[in-house]
């Protein structure tokens, strides 16, 4: 980075969003840095061997449906940058202490006929979605706007602005239905009779069933190497291991665009942020950490339910009542007994994950907001509940917990992955409450991570539409 150099833009941090920035804003300018204070791009898609030496492991995101239905990404052709995704024709197994299960199948139909009598119901509430879905998921992954298909957007609006308990006790009948629908919404990490939940819930289905639930050959690091290398290609600069603390400790730009939470944005110095917008800020509110876990093992994790062995993902929690009562504890800032807990098994679809006849699994569980508790021995109990034996086959594991993940990604504030709360108030008025959420009170410094819209997720989106905040149209 040479300081004495005046650039067009310069982009802080190269997670997804800030990767996305910079490509976009380096259509138009010459002269475009990004800065990146970890030793390698990727923000919460980066890998690494976290336990034993030829098994790799994704530090946070690993299964990546609103990659693939970003409408900025799909225009950068990233497999001419040696990206491969893997799709698992079944995205999630939901299993219960019975032995039984239910699934998210790429196929619409054949999922409806596995949830047997509330197959038809789900197919009702699912279908229009699945179908129109080119149309739909671009419209929720925006900020605030007049949408293109208003019926369609209105439709989804009246089922998924409900409570997700509420949507599933009155649309279905059996609790297992009941349980699989929580798993999903409960990705939020927001209590399940709040407004809005039904919507994550129903957007994560509606990916499972038009885009997938796929993972990144090698590891996600690929998507951020892919991402840079497409940034690289159109002139740009990446300098890496370089903390920001100060404006001083930038290259003078006409404009800057931060990949950072509005708690590291305060902390830097320089700003000249005035005390109105920094009060706003200082109002943001973030939300439960997460203890993430990662395993080497020497064997597939044998479950009790057999198609859980097919599946990307595995969602652990009885029932929508323990699903919603671990939320509720953790919101309150208190640990349940029996958690509910997000399982990935990448080794099953992609063999360079780990040495021949070995296998990893990753897991995360909600912990209360900036948690230094170690729940690995919880969260390895909750697995054998499901799969008995699950211990026998560990090698090594990792476990960050979530002061652990603020601590590896500032971005993830009391290991909130998500950026901040994404309540109903929250959603669309992250940072402030804004027609402009991307702008700052300083003219040419710009928010562009994922506390702004759409919010958490690996789209690119949040530091796309920034960047169009100065560059002009929309996708």
């Amino acid at each position: 980075m040479d300081q004495g150099r005046n650039y067009d833009a310069v982009v802080i941090g190269a997670g997804p969003n800030g990767l996305a920035a910079a490509i976009n804003l380096s259509r138009r300018f010459e002269s475009v840095l990004l800065v990146e204070a970890g030793k390698t791009v990727g923000g919460g898609v980066r890998s690494t061997d976290l336990t034993l030496p030829g098994f790799t492991h994704d530090v946070c995101s690993t299964l990546q449906p609103l990659a693939l239905a970003s409408p900025f990404f799909r225009q950068l052709e990233l497999f001419r940058h040696g990206l491969e995704w893997i799709q698992p024709d079944i995205p999630l197994a939901h299993p219960f202490d019975d032995g039984s299960a239910l699934f998210l199948h790429r196929d619409l139909s054949v999922t409806a006929s596995a949830l047997g009598t509330d197959g038809k119901a789900y197919t009702r509430l699912m279908a229009p979605f699945v179908e129109n879905h080119d149309r739909l998921l671009p419209g929720i992954l925006k900020p605030l706007h007049l949408p293109k298909d208003p019926l369609l957007m209105a439709r989804f609006g009246f089922h998924g602005l409900r409570s997700l308990k509420s949507l599933a006790e009155e649309r279905f009948q059996n609790d297992k239905t009941r349980a699989l629908l929580a798993g999903l919404a409960a990705h939020a990490m927001i209590p399940l009779d709040k407004p809005a939940t039904a919507a994550f819930g129903m957007v994560l289905a509606i990916l499972a069933h038009s885009v997938g639930w796929p993972l990144v050959r090698g590891g996600s690091q690929k998507l951020a190497d892919a991402l840079a290398d497409c940034f690289r290609d159109r002139g740009g600069e990446i300098i890496t291991e370089k903390r920001i603390r100060s404006m001083n400790d930038l290259p003078l730009a006409r404009f800057y665009f931060f990949d950072i939470t509005p708690r590291q944005l305060l902390d830097i110095e320089g700003l000249d942020l005035s005390a109105n917008y920094r009060k706003r800020l200082e109002r943001f509110r973030y939300g439960p950490g997460v203890c993430k876990m990662d395993w080497a093992l020497k064997e597939p994790i044998p479950w009790k339910a057999a198609v859980c062995r097919k599946a990307g993902a595995v969602h652990l929690g009885n029932s929508l009542v323990e699903i919603e009562a671990a939320i509720r504890d953790v919101s309150m800032g208190e640990m349940p007994s029996a958690p509910y807990v997000v399982l990935a098994q990448q080794s099953l679809f992609d063999s360079t994950r780990a040495p021949e006849g070995r296998h990893t699994a990753w897991a995360y569980c909600h912990v209360p907001h900036g948690s230094d508790q170690d729940v690995s021995d919880l969260v390895e109990r909750r697995i054998e509940q499901f799969a008995p034996g699950f211990r026998n086959v560990i090698m090594a594991r990792s476990c960050l917990t979530a002061a652990a993940m603020e601590r590896y990604n500032p971005n993830y504030v009391g290991g909130d992955i998500n950026g901040g709360i994404q309540d109903l108030f929250q959603l669309y008025t992250r940072p402030v409450a804004s027609f402009h959420p991307y702008r700052t009170s300083r003219k040419n410094i710009f928010l562009c991570s994922s506390s702004t819209p759409p919010g958490g997720g690996v789209h690119g989106l949040c530091g796309y539409y920034a960047s169009m905040t100065h560059i002009g149209s929309n996708l």
